[in-house]
């Protein structure tokens, strides 16, 4: 019994260790930066020594407290899926405050963002990309049940918690 305990316990280890290692690392030949390409997390971004501009970024945004609230409301019924790229200025502006408002809300980020790095191309080492026609980044897809109601794409209208509560009002809609 312990033998067939333990093959389980490897087999399920083995398993989960196949699925951390997800994404890919190279250098930008322009920048000499650190790109990331393929699905990634918010700790993936927070254990890369030299991607700082997370949580400086994260740390510098006060986002506003009245959409806030309606947020930490509303956002458990939506889940994301993210396109960035670790070499992209907007991406360290806007991911970051992205962050912050799901931290902030205690938005479960685990089980309701999905995130990509992407290649200068805007590319995914998985084509993920070309089934959510990402052309700019950062885009942040809103989804309600499966079903895309917005996206925020490169830049903010107002705030980007602005942003996401025009989007969360307009998936209300479709009850």
């Amino acid at each position: 019994m312990k033998r067939v305990l333990t093959a389980i316990f490897i087999l399920i280890s083995a398993n989960a260790m196949a699925q951390t290692a997800k994404y890919t690392v190279a250098k930008d030949t322009e920048t000499d930066q650190v790109i990331f390409n393929g699905p990634i997390t918010f700790d993936d971004l927070s254990n890369e020594p030299t991607f700082t501009w997370l949580k400086a970024g994260a740390d510098r945004y006060e986002p506003d407290a009245k959409a806030i609230n309606m947020l930490q409301e509303k956002l458990p019924a939506y889940t994301f899926v993210v396109f960035m790229g670790t070499w992209c200025d907007d991406s360290h502006n806007i991911i970051p405050k992205l962050y912050k408002v799901l931290k902030v809300t205690e938005y479960p980020i685990q089980q309701g963002i999905t995130m990509y790095g992407t290649d200068r191309e805007k590319h995914t080492q998985g084509g993920e990309d070309k089934k959510y026609n990402i052309t700019l980044v950062p885009t942040i897809i809103v989804l309600k049940k499966g079903e895309e109601v917005g996206r925020i794409t490169e830049s903010v209208q107002k705030t980007l918690e602005e942003d996401l509560v025009n989007i969360i009002s307009v998936g209300e809609l479709q009850k």
